[in-house]
């Protein structure tokens, strides 16, 4: 399966979106010039289209963890994989006891729903529903955040984290020590966290959303 002129760029745009990006921010995440996405720059001096290189393209897709079946749902191309069902339930409900096991494994009961994914991933996954404004303007109302326990946490990520004392927060991951773990907070308005490992009781990665 190929993807057309039309549909790289529109990846892109949606891509930058998803992590809360502009065009500009994620040239630069990738290492390359902020003005590579510019519309601008998408037709030659010649009027002919110019596409990004394999080589910007791989840089993005690094940068943003992102696998290439993931950007071809961006770009609105049907993925060839097959859909599955994986276990929902809501964010507002993950912070209470029961739920979850000691690693954010999810523990399924009648609370649990389900919902379709698009990708079938060499992972185990679980979806949690955000609800309210608090993540703004990354994370909305209704936005479900793809979780995957085992998937490697990097700088950058975006993480569900639940503390021994329950609380559980979407957070961007910055950094770990001995001492000390550094949360960015999504939404500018809110305080950004450091947390001693010790208590962490589990953190994940946010893999996907799906709107």
């Amino acid at each position: 399966m190929h993807l057309s002129y039309n549909e790289i760029w529109l990846g892109l745009e949606r891509l930058a979106q998803n992590k809360g990006l502009s065009l500009s921010a994620l040239a630069q995440k990738a290492g390359l010039d902020p003005t590579s996405f510019n519309k601008s720059k998408r037709i030659g001096a010649d009027g002919r289209k110019r596409w990004p290189s394999t080589e910007s393209m791989n840089k993005v897709l690094k940068a943003t963890n992102t696998t290439v079946f993931e950007f071809m749902a961006f770009a609105g191309q049907p993925c060839p994989m097959p859909k599955n069902m994986i276990p929902l339930i809501g964010l507002a409900k993950a912070g209470r006891s029961g739920y979850f096991d000691s690693d954010g494994w999810p523990i399924l009961s009648d609370d649990w729903d389900s919902v379709e994914f698009p990708l079938t991933i060499d992972k185990k996954v679980y979806a949690l529903e955000v609800s309210g404004n608090s993540m703004e303007p990354v994370y909305r109302d209704g936005d479900k955040l793809i979780v995957a326990p085992d998937s490697e946490i990097r700088k950058g990520d975006r993480v569900i984290t639940k503390t021994v004392s329950g609380e559980v927060m979407v957070k961007e991951f910055i950094r770990r020590s001995m001492n000390q773990v550094e949360l960015k907070s999504l939404n500018p308005d809110c305080d950004d966290v450091l947390l001693k490992p010790a208590d962490i009781k589990w953190m994940a990665r946010v893999i996907w959303v799906s709107q």
